[in-house]
């Protein structure tokens, strides 16, 4: 009620972190020489993450019409901000050395990136061990990806990091770890193509540089394919990847693609909403988690749903 009674995008700051994952506020601009007047005439040039990391938009996004309108513009200019960023992310992924392009870039893209670069040496590796040019391409590339890992773990005993590089060199380690312990995988289970399960049922992202104005990245699964959502999620920590974790990654995503949901069952304290919550954020994912009541009725739940279904987001039902 207080965001819709408020008119001005300064009353407004307090509460937009509760609209957005990765957002703590909005940079506004002032196109009148910088001065906050009491009309209306304010614009966001981009937005900040609760650790001072900033993300600009494509344009300055114009906030000077009703407040539910210029939420909508304000969700679709962080849409388009991280398309954009994230395309810059993968052209210098190969061109810059890693610890100038992990400095240089956010968090959330250093990962999908890597997942986007991961996805596509593994599917070449297999391919040259199907069509027999290479039999030993997963260990190289278990080879390399070893390499990356140390220089990432030497990055991180650099005292010069700041506390953002830090955190977001920390959870792209954590990532590409995962990554290592699959290649593992798949040279045990003796892997030969890029059709074997092993390989298909891990998540897998594939960009399309030919698509939308920067590009579109998809993420598949078995033969599921899931949009990545692009929420900008700042640096908010990543959890080690288990094997169970895959198996209920598997289970909730393929019961996604039945239309179904997912119910993750086992003693507190383990890790299940974690889990949600973890699979929301590498699908660049809004979670909306709820600590349910038996005060809970259909009323309040059907506001839920419907708020649910408008926006598109994940919605997590504890307890």
């Amino acid at each position: 009620l207080e965001i819709l009674g408020k008119d001005h995008p300064s009353q407004v700051q307090k509460y937009v972190k509760k609209c957005f994952e990765g957002i703590h506020s909005l940079l506004l601009v002032y196109p009148n020489d910088g001065k906050p007047v009491q009309s209306n005439l304010c614009e966001a040039s981009g937005a900040q993450a609760s650790d001072g990391e900033t993300l600009d938009f494509v344009k300055n996004t114009a906030l000077n019409s009703p407040v539910e309108i210029w939420m909508m513009n304000v969700l679709n200019g962080m849409k388009d901000g991280v398309q954009k960023a994230l395309s810059e992310s993968l052209l210098e992924f190969k061109k810059k050395k890693k610890p100038n392009w992990v400095r240089e870039h956010h968090g959330q893209f250093l990962i999908t990136a890597g997942a986007i670069m991961w996805t596509s040496s593994c599917t070449k590796a297999l391919r040259a061990i199907s069509s027999e040019k290479d039999k030993n391409a997963l260990i190289g590339l278990k080879r390399k990806q070893v390499k990356y890992l140390r220089l990432l773990t030497d990055l991180v005993h650099d005292t010069t990091l700041s506390k953002i590089e830090r955190s977001k060199t920390v959870a792209l380690i954590t990532m590409e770890l995962h990554n290592r312990d699959v290649i593992e995988r798949l040279i045990k289970s003796g892997c030969k193509d890029p059709q074997d399960f092993t390989w298909l049922s891990q998540l897998r992202f594939v960009f399309d540089p030919d698509e939308g104005n920067f590009g579109i990245c998809r993420v598949h699964q078995t033969n599921y394919i899931l949009p990545y959502s692009y929420e900008y999620q700042g640096n908010n920590g990543r959890l080690v990847v288990t094997p169970l974790t895959d198996r209920c990654v598997l289970t909730l995503l393929t019961a996604m693609a039945l239309h179904r949901g997912g119910n993750p069952l086992g003693p507190a304290g383990t890790g299940k909403t974690e889990t949600v919550k973890d699979l929301a954020k590498n699908l660049a994912q809004y979670c909306v988690v709820v600590n349910c009541s038996d005060g809970m009725d259909y009323k309040s739940v059907g506001r839920i749903f419907s708020g649910l279904c408008q926006s598109g987001c994940w919605g997590c039902f504890d307890e």
